[in-house]
This record gives C-alpha cells, sequence and structure tokens, in this order.
C-alpha cells in the first residue's frame, strides 16, 4: 500500500472523528475508490471533458435536468428544473426553477445563476462548448437566447425546433452543470468568469463538494452541507489514482480500498474467487471499431469492406483476451441509447470472406496498414485482425504509436485502417449519428473535423440529411425508427466495423451497494451508494 495513500486515508478518517480499526477496513460513512484519474485537467463544468473529471462534476453540480442514478432507463429527469414548456414553433424552451436547492456556500440556487452557467459555457468556448453551440448559441446572441426572466425563469431560444429529447439529454452532459454566479465572480481573473478558480475548486449544488485535489494522487469529496436531497451515506469520499490493476486488486483484498475500477480481465477472474469481495458488470458507451479510408481505392470497394467484416473473430475475440469486458456490438449507438440497433448481421466466416474478395475488384488483396495505439487490448485487437485477415492472402501490417501520433495520422487521413475506441460526448443518439453517420463537405478544405465519416474520406449527403432530420423529429417513436434504419444502411454500406461495446467490471467490497458507474449515458454516481 502506497504511504501516500495511508496518509491520505488515516487523516481524513481523523478530521472524519473515526478510529482507525485494528484491521484494514474502511469507515462506514466513507468510500474510498481506485482509479485511474490522473486525466483530470478541470473541475469546471465548462471546460471538463474527461472521463474521471466527469465523475467529480456528475456529484458536485446539479443541472436544469438529469438522471437518476438507480433508474437510468428513464432517461432524463427533473432536477434544478421542476418542469418546462415548449412553444408552438418549437424554438423556445421555458424552464421553471424547483424551490429548496441551494449551492454549498449557502447562496440559492435561480434562474440566473442558469443563464450565467450555460451564457458562461458559450462565451468560455472550451472543448465542450459545441454541446449548446450546436443549437445556435453563439457568444454574440447568448443574451437574447439565454434569460432568466425572473429568479423562477430560464427561456432557451433555438435557432430551429430541434427534438426536445436532444436538447435535454445534451443538458444533461457535464457541461450543463449550474454553477454559482455569486462565488464564481468573486473568484474572476481578467474577466475569466471564475475559470481558473473553478479549475481546482467547486461551486455547485450537488451532494458532494471537492475539499482537495492533488493531482495524479487524489480527490477528496465532503457532503455539500446544505444538499437539498436525502443525506447521502457516504459523508466523504477518496478517490486514490492507482494506475496498476494488480495494485487495485491487492488493495481491495486487503480492504483498504471499498472499489477497483480498473482491473484487468486476469485480476477480475482472481477476485472473483475471494470472501467479501464482489465484480459488478455494467455496460457502458465506449465502442471498440476500426475503419477503412475511402481514399484507399481497394479499401472503398464494397465486396472488399464486406471480406474484411466477414473475416473478423468477433466471437474469438470477445471470449479469450476481452472476456468480460467487451461484448459484440456492430451498430454506431451503444446499447441503452433511443434507437440502438441489436442486429449483429456479420459473423467470423473466413469462407463467405473469401468469396467477397474473390468478387471485388481486388481479388488478390493487397498490403494493408492498420494504424494502432500502443495499448494492450488494441494491440490484442489488431493482432487477431492481422491474423484472420492474413488468411484471405492481404499483407497486413501493424503502425504502432502513441495515441497522440495515431490521432494525427487519422485526422490528416493517412491510415489504410484505423483501429480505436469511441466513447458519447452526450447521452443523446446524435452524439454518434453525428459523426460516424455526417459528412456534409467531404473535401480536404473542410479541415481537421471531429467527424469519423470525414476522417475515413466518406462522402455521403443523403445520409447526412437523414441525419440532420432525426434531429429535429420530435415524435420519440418516430426518432427512434429513425436510427434504426439509419445503423441498418450504416452496418451495409460505411466503412466503419464496428466490433464491441465495453463492459465495466468493477471490483468492491461485498457490503457496497448502488455503485452505479453510470452506464452508457452518464458518468458514476456516489450518493446513492451505502455499505
Amino acid at each position: 500500500m502506497k504511504k501516500s495513500f495511508v496518509a491520505a486515508v488515516v487523516t481524513a478518517m481523523l478530521s472524519a472523528g473515526v478510529v482507525a480499526p485494528v484491521m484494514a477496513e474502511t469507515p462506514p460513512n466513507m468510500l474510498v475508490i481506485a482509479n485511474r484519474i490522473d486525466d483530470i485537467k478541470t473541475f469546471d463544468p465548462a471546460e471538463s471533458f474527461e472521463f474521471a473529471g466527469a465523475d467529480v462534476s456528475r456529484n458536485v453540480y446539479n443541472k436544469l435536468v438529469n438522471f437518476d442514478p438507480l433508474d437510468l432507463d428513464a432517461g432524463y429527469q427533473p432536477d434544478l428544473a421542476e418542469s418546462w414548456t415548449i412553444s408552438d414553433d418549437g424554438k423556445t424552451i421555458t424552464f421553471t426553477m424547483a424551490d429548496g436547492n441551494v449551492f454549498a456556500s449557502g447562496n440559492p440556487v435561480t434562474a440566473k445563476d442558469a443563464e450565467f452557467s450555460l451564457r458562461r459555457a458559450v462565451l468560455l468556448n472550451k472543448t465542450p462548448a459545441f454541446i449548446l453551440t450546436q443549437f445556435g448559441f453563439t457568444a454574440e446572441n447568448v443574451e437574447q437566447t439565454i434569460v432568466a426572466t425572473d429568479d423562477k425563469t430560464l427561456v432557451l431560444t433555438l435557432d430551429k425546433p430541434y427534438a426536445v429529447s436532444f436538447v435535454l439529454n445534451c443538458l444533461t452532459a457535464t457541461i450543463g452543470g449550474i454553477v454559482d454566479m455569486k462565488t464564481a465572480m468573486a473568484n474572476e481573473v481578467d474577466g475569466d468568469m471564475g475559470n481558473g478558480w473553478l479549475r481546482t475548486n467547486t461551486a455547485g449544488s450537488g451532494p458532494y463538494k471537492v475539499v482537495s485535489w492533488k493531482p495524479n494522487e487524489s480527490v477528496l469529496m465532503d457532503l455539500n452541507p446544505n444538499y437539498s436531497g436525502e443525506k447521502p451515506a457516504m459523508e466523504r469520499v477518496i478517490v486514490q489514482h492507482i494506475q496498476e490493476s494488480a495494485t487495485q486488486r491487492l488493495q481491495l483484498e486487503r480492504g483498504d480500498i471499498d472499489v477497483a475500477r480498473n482491473l484487468s480481465p486476469e485480476d477480475v477472474a482472481g477476485l472473483e474467487k475471494v470472501d467479501g469481495v464482489k465484480i459488478v458488470d455494467e455496460l457502458r458507451g465506449r465502442l471498440m471499431y476500426f475503419s477503412a479510408n475511402q481514399k484507399n481505392a481497394m479499401l472503398s470497394d464494397p465486396k472488399v469492406l464486406e471480406a474484411l467484416k466477414l473475416a473478423t473473430d468477433y466471437e474469438g475475440m470477445s471470449g479469450s483476451f476481452l472476456k468480460g469486458q467487451y461484448t459484440v456490438h456492430q451498430a454506431f449507438l451503444p446499447l441503452t441509447f433511443l434507437g440502438a440497433l441489436e442486429n449483429k448481421p456479420y459473423t467470423y466466416d473466413i469462407e463467405a470472406a473469401k468469396a467477397a474478395l474473390a468478387d471485388s475488384g481486388f481479388p488478390e488483396c493487397g498490403p494493408i496498414k492498420i494504424s494502432v495505439r500502443d495499448a494492450q487490448e488494441r494491440l490484442d485487437i489488431a493482432q487477431s485482425l492481422q491474423n484472420t485477415w492474413g488468411m484471405l492472402g492481404c499483407d497486413i501490417e501493424l503502425i504502432v504509436g502513441t495515441g497522440a501520433q495515431t490521432l494525427d495520422r487519422y485526422r490528416a487521413r493517412e491510415h489504410d485502417i484505423y483501429l480505436g475506441a469511441w466513447g458519447p460526448d452526450y447521452p443523446d443518439p446524435n452524439t454518434n449519428a453525428g459523426t460516424f453517420a455526417f459528412n456534409p463537405d467531404n473535401s480536404d478544405a473542410a479541415g481537421a473535423t471531429g467527424l469519423l465519416a470525414w476522417r475515413n474520406a466518406w462522402g455521403i449527403p443523403e445520409m447526412s440529411e437523414q441525419t440532420l432530420a432525426a434531429v429535429v423529429e420530435n415524435d420519440t417513436d418516430k426518432r427512434r425508427e429513425m436510427y434504426l434504419a439509419l445503423q441498418a444502411e450504416h452496418q451495409k454500406v460505411s466503412p466503419f466495423g464496428v466490433m464491441f461495446q465495453q463492459i465495466e467490471q468493477n471490483g468492491m467490497g461485498a457490503s457496497v451497494e448502488n455503485f452505479v458507474a453510470g452506464g452508457a449515458t452518464t458518468a458514476v454516481s456516489y450518493w446513492v451508494i451505502t455499505k
């Protein structure tokens, strides 16, 4: 056990008025988690766009609408807004704020704080700003389009009548966190609206507040004394950065931590035999896929793409080195999203793959380079593809690089095959449809956009129009059917081979209940956990 971690836990126990037991055991009112949190750059909800940062934000900042962690399938629910109405033309959403919500500072939550928070996110224009600006909000118009008419009423005016579900789903993203305006502005420096201060401090109305953050070491959260909801059982949450799976496993076995979040399949298998420990599986939103650059004549041949998809050993991979942590999935929307397609049209069939290749314009299957990041699970997948695609007679070379090197090549459209992962940016189907099935300008002049269809030089004007049509369809059932049809077509004709969806396997003490990592739609929720 690392000395720094021991010191942190002991200090936390003493300050919480808890005497450490003789045997390793965390206090009943404290949750201690091992997780890789070296990606945290900021706690400011207008800027935070990393996984571990989203976990903190979820527990510190309430939003206008949010997810019930114990009923994620129910979709967005009222949170700081108790209700909302839509104008006849579908372009204006009027929120009525709920009574009784208070920031950790003691300041009441008002519509003015919501106005400030959403305007601020647009004005700061940090990485996640596109989640809001896609509705037509700009630095020039926010004073007219995001308006609190009084302390109880917030009015959002959109540039066109989007599906209400699309707008509300986006407001559940981290950027939708409502910040204490008075506290933020009291810490403003050079017009930054408190951004510098909020990178390392928090000013929310959620169940917890951050009291200490040591980058690459730990985050300590205590209860928000003014939280309006039911008091959480866990009065203190400590998240410790532990990189190695084996170390997380050891600390969990010894009772030094309550939850281990980055376990390898081997360590998961080992923990399944340990008394007092359990493994909880949770389907997440991350997809693993390969994609073919359509600038490559051979890889733009539909029959070559069909051959590669048929020569992929989906079940073999998921049943061996990915066992328990990825399930076979072949559509661009993760399961549990509105309109997710469960159909899996491709199975490993080397004879069918050879027949498809023979019918193509490239029956000899020239050399193919797979661009892959130097990460074990991705290398394992790439080596499997190298083996099975090699059975077609293809000469497969792995181009291994750092994450930055691999992404730079991908964004420059210089790859043959890219092998990587994609996770939703917000919990609405457009988050993936708008990148896998949308490319309004396929020219090199369009620049290095974040659109995956563009990165693969896949020009799809008709499918792009279908994707745009889905975000303005307000009938939820019709919208679902639009995404199902879009994915079915995408599976047939796209240069994407979606292979797997992530299953997060968390190890925890047997007494830990209600640990919800966030499913495919949101982040972890500490306030419902008991033990």
